[in-house]
């Protein structure tokens, strides 16, 4: 069985992420076909616009599959990962670049990989059982695949509370943090794909309001406590505050490891200050470059899905530690061949 569905049908290219057993985990492989497909349709006349979903109930996405770097890097081989990114990142950039409608159906998970195949698409659509989230940080990896871009647009500093915690995203969160758009009830979602396709005109996606949001109903405390990149100083602010916001985001934030949070906050303000894909991407990449050998990203797979125990040993660090991991990389930078 192909992990990855590609072909075209009426006036539409299709990609069906095909490993609903890994929930759509994103391969290397994977990125590469997604790309190969996306240049061939940009001058299709025959395609007006591309669908992405994912096999399975369970998940669009539910991220990168990892394994492969934690046995690659045991055995110091650390540009497999590098080689990786580099080439993941290229796709995400020409996703959020792409001159036709890309349509993404986000079911169930959404995360991490998920989050550049998905939510850099010009529709994104999500339903009731739709869980996005950026949970990178509790790996020892920072939000990357483009996602401080989409953190960085995010009303007030909502995009520092969700890069920083990790917190999961229900339809209505989402679409009030920029990472979906449309609000669509699942049992719609086939006839949707069908007039799609037959149709090659986004004009058939039709919204209903979206169910409220629990990050709307928090902005104020969220801006509060998280308009600082310092870590100390939000905690000292939601312990201050207290409440459910407190009581909800003080856990993740202890279980995270620090570095990658620390990091992941000063990515997030630089690109506030540039809001290009180009600039999250060339940060992001400055740190997931070194992550392997310098970051607590290995400690983190082996706590999450190698020996499973959720008991990460993360380093303590340093403010040169962090300048460290964000210092711009020379000869190594992401170099962008075109405008897209």
């Amino acid at each position: 069985m192909s992990d990855i569905i590609i072909r075209k049908d009426g006036r539409a290219g299709l990609i069906t992420l095909n490993r609903p057993k890994a929930l759509n985990a994103l391969t290397w492989d994977m990125c590469l076909a997604i790309e190969a497909a996306l240049d061939d349709w940009r001058t299709d006349h025959l395609v007006d616009l591309i669908l992405i979903d994912g096999a399975g109930d369970r998940a669009f996405c539910s991220g990168g599959d990892i394994a492969d770097m934690y046995a690659s890097a045991q055995r110091r081989d650390f540009g497999y990962g590098q080689r990786f990114w580099r080439d993941e990142y290229r796709l995400n950039r020409k996703i959020h670049h792409y001159p036709k409608p890309i349509v993404t159906f986000l079911h169930g998970f959404t995360m991490g990989g998920g989050v550049g195949i998905g939510c850099h698409a010009s529709h994104r659509i999500v339903c009731d059982d739709s869980r996005i989230a950026m949970p990178e940080c509790s790996i020892g990896l920072v939000p990357d695949v483009g996602g401080s871009l989409i953190l960085a647009r995010a009303e007030g500093y909502l995009g520092s509370y969700l890069g920083l915690t990790g917190d999961r995203m229900d339809a209505g969160d989402a679409i009030h943090a920029g990472f979906a758009d449309h609000y669509i009830a699942a049992p719609s979602w086939e006839a949707l794909k069908s007039v799609l396709i037959t149709t090659g005109n986004v004009a058939a996606i039709q919204p209903s309001p979206p169910p409220p949001s629990r990050l709307k109903d928090w902005q104020k405390a969220i801006d509060a406590a998280f308009g600082t990149p310092d870590l100390t100083d939000i905690r000292t602010k939601l312990a201050a505050q207290g409440g459910t916001l407190a009581d909800h985001a003080l856990p993740l934030l202890d279980y995270n490891a620090p570095l990658a949070m620390a990091v992941a906050a000063r990515i997030i303000g630089a690109v506030r200050r540039d809001p290009r894909i180009e600039t999250a991407l060339d940060h992001e990449f400055r740190y997931t470059f070194r992550c392997a050998a310098q970051g607590d990203f290995i400690e983190g797979i082996r706590a999450a899905i190698i020996d499973r125990d959720r008991s990460p040993r993360w380093q303590n660090y340093t403010y040169d530690d962090i300048t460290a991991m964000t210092a711009p990389l020379g000869k190594d930078a992401l170099i962008w061949e075109d405008a897209t």
